[in-house]
C-alpha cells in the first residue's frame, strides 16, 4: 500500500471537530443528558477532543466512555479476522438509561462496525437516542447507516483505503488515501 494523498492534516482535524461539536449542542439544544462514547480505537480519543470542545463552547464537561465491540463484529467467523477478535473492555462509567448517545468513530465505512456498537450500547441499557458522529465518511455503505454528523465526505473507490492517525494513538496527525 502506498500514500497517495494527505487529506486532512492536524489544523483540518481540528476544525471538523470544532464544528462536529458545534452542531452536537445545536441539535441537542444544549448539553443536557449528553454521553459521547468513542468506538474503540480511535473513535475514543475523538471523543475526547468533542468533550474538550463542547466544554470550552459551553462550560459543561460531558461524560465521555469506551465501547469495545470486537464481539459484536458479524465478519468473527471470517478466517481472516478469527484470530484478530480480542476481547477488551468497554468503559462507560455514566449509566445511559435516557441519555443522549453519540457514538464517535474515525471512519464510516461499509456501516458494519457502527451496527456492532448500536448492539452494545442496547445491550448496556436503553438511552433516550442513539446519534453517530464520524470524522470521515467514504461511502459504498453495506448497511442503512448514515452518520448525523460529519467531519469530511471523501468518495473513495473499493480499492482505497482511508488511514486516519491521531496523536493520541500513532503519534501522527493526519487522514490519508492509500491504494
Amino acid at each position: 500500500m502506498k500514500e497517495k494523498t494527505s487529506i486532512l492534516d492536524s489544523a483540518a482535524i481540528s476544525r471538523a471537530l470544532k464544528r462536529i461539536s458545534h452542531e452536537i449542542i445545536e441539535r441537542n439544544k444544549g448539553t443536557e443528558d449528553l454521553l459521547l462514547v468513542g468506538i474503540k480505537t480511535r473513535g475514543t480519543p475523538l471523543a475526547t477532543r468533542i468533550q474538550q470542545n463542547i466544554e470550552e463552547i459551553e462550560g459543561i464537561k460531558v461524560p465521555t466512555g469506551e465501547l469495545d465491540i470486537s464481539l459484536y463484529r458479524d465478519d468473527l467467523s471470517n478466517k481472516s479476522t478469527a484470530g484478530e477478535a480480542t476481547v477488551n473492555q468497554s468503559n462507560i462509567q455514566t449509566n445511559i438509561d435516557g441519555k443522549k448517545v453519540i457514538l464517535v468513530d474515525d471512519v464510516l465505512y461499509t456501516g458494519r462496525t457502527v451496527r456492532a456498537a448500536l448492539d452494545a450500547v442496547v445491550d448496556i441499557g436503553r438511552p433516550e437516542s442513539i446519534q453517530l458522529a464520524v470524522l470521515i465518511d467514504r461511502g459504498h455503505r453495506e448497511l442503512p447507516i448514515r452518520a448525523d454528523y460529519v467531519g469530511k465526505n471523501i468518495p473513495t473507490s473499493m480499492d482505497e483505503v482511508i488511514k486516519v492517525q491521531l496523536n493520541e494513538v500513532d503519534e501522527a496527525e493526519k487522514v490519508s488515501i492509500f491504494e
